[in-house]
């Protein structure tokens, strides 16, 4: 891989963290499915007995929602709505048909992405809260029967809604050629982003001019010195 032609587009350390939340996300949702349908108990295995399923759940699920907060902050500010991303959705008909239009700039997100991004973040809140009333162990006895019941209500719609995001999350990945890859490794090719994401991508090539040209500069500094 020539890094010349690659735009850095994910680090290194939100790569692994996005690993991890992959991995400990599936054993959660496997193990809460488990619990909430008896009939399909075997998707707990992954983690032991039905008894070690329901002491883990909590915790994982918790330090789901602190990878996720984490991200939160590390692109936050990349997902931030605007009028370009209007003009996007107005087009998603086009979009959805593979006809993306090309005088729409677009930053390191798309409108779809980011409405991903923002639905997934909140219902990942809603999972925190409701399961912090939900967990028997250690805080259920201090909330009203009336309360629990619709804690565990909406933490059922939120986990459902949660994994159906996740899973066209995952199929959208591998819908962009290049976004697996991407992933994997954290570049992308200059030509991938100028297709799919045009404003991020001239914003990073402004970015490498202006790095090259104060590199030059030094260089010359240096050089006129040593005359």
């Amino acid at each position: 891989m020539n890094k010349q032609d690659m735009l850095l587009r994910t680090p290194l350390l939100v790569r692994f963290c996005h690993v991890f939340i992959v991995i400990l996300f599936i054993l959660t949702a496997l193990s809460g499915l488990s619990l909430f349908f008896p009939s399909i108990k075997a998707f707990g295995l992954v983690l032991g007995t039905p008894q070690l399923v329901r002491e883990l759940h909590p915790f994982l699920g918790g330090i789901v929602f602190i990878l996720l907060m984490f991200m939160l902050i590390r692109l936050a500010h990349h997902n931030i709505p605007n009028r370009d991303d209007v003009r996007w959705l107005k087009h998603i008909n086009r979009i959805i048909a593979g006809k993306e239009p090309e005088d729409i700039p677009i930053g390191k997100y798309n409108a779809g992405q980011k409405i991903l991004f923002w639905c997934i973040m909140s219902l990942i809140t809603v999972l925190m809260i409701t399961g912090i009333i939900m967990w028997r162990r250690y805080f259920a006895q201090y909330f009203p029967i009336d309360i629990l019941r619709l804690a565990i209500f909406f933490h059922s719609l939120a986990a459902i809604g949660l994994i159906l995001l996740i899973i066209g999350h995952a199929y959208m990945a591998f819908w962009v050629k290049g976004s697996v890859k991407g992933m994997i490794s954290g570049y992308v090719s200059r030509a991938w982003a100028r297709k799919n994401h045009s404003k991020w991508y001239h914003d990073e090539m402004n970015k490498i001019y202006l790095e090259e040209q104060k590199t030059k500069q030094a260089q010359s500094n240096v050089q006129q010195n040593s005359q």
